[in-house]
């Protein structure tokens, strides 16, 4: 019985972690981590408020 619980949770993490892994490559996803990948880019060029001695 606390063997077929083990093989359950086991195939239901692994359910899940191939249903994170299509959704994040997913070409619907595509253009919004593109762009979230920009913006990262982009504030790096502004100066960090943290005087530097």
């Amino acid at each position: 019985m606390q063997n077929d619980m083990r093989i359950i949770v086991t195939i239901l993490g692994f359910l899940c972690f191939l249903a994170i892994c299509l959704w994040a490559f997913s070409k619907r996803r595509k253009s919004a981590f593109d762009e979230i990948a920009q913006d990262v880019i982009a504030d790096d060029d502004t100066p960090s408020s943290r005087s530097q001695s």
